[in-house]
């Protein structure tokens, strides 16, 4: 068996102290320990997947990158209340349901299930996402997207 080249010395004589799954499953999380320096590191074990394909607005075929979709949560939930777990969390939903369907996805539905997925997070991160994904270009269109989150009726009245 090969091992890791040790991220501090390059060595590649190391030995694993702990594993655990991670990621729901997905994933099994090693602590290494190197021979040679003694400093310790995390490595990750994961399933290779087929290469799933985006289909952008132009037509172009890209690669998806759950790492662009991250970026997009990670500003849209700048300096709110969210932590970064909740965050890792919604890209994972994302990426394996957009795995499940076996084809190709477009980038409206990645955009889409984004959306939905940040609505039960944050309703600012939700409209600040929106704002950029569906291009506001003013005051009405933040309006009509924060109405249609807002309850337009008035609770029932208890007797």
């Amino acid at each position: 068996m090969n091992n890791v080249r040790c991220p501090y010395c390059a060595a590649d004589d190391d030995r694993v102290v702990d594993s655990r799954l991670a990621e729901d499953g997905v994933a099994i999380r090693r602590r290494r320990e190197c021979s040679a320096c003694n400093q310790r590191y995390t490595t990750f074990e994961r399933v290779e997947e087929a290469t799933l394909f985006v289909v952008k607005r132009s037509g172009e075929r890209e690669p998806f990158d759950r790492v662009k979709i991250l970026r997009g949560v990670r500003s849209a939930a700048k300096n709110r209340p969210v932590d970064e777990e909740v965050l890792e969390s919604v890209v994972l939903s994302i990426d394996e349901s957009m795995r499940l369907l076996n084809r190709d996805v477009t980038s409206e539905e990645i955009g889409m299930a984004t959306l939905e997925a940040l609505l039960d997070v944050d309703d600012v991160a939700y409209v600040r996402f929106a704002s950029v994904y569906k291009g506001f270009e003013d005051t009405e269109d933040f309006a009509r997207e924060i109405g249609m989150l807002v309850k337009t009726t008035a609770p029932k009245l208890r007797n």
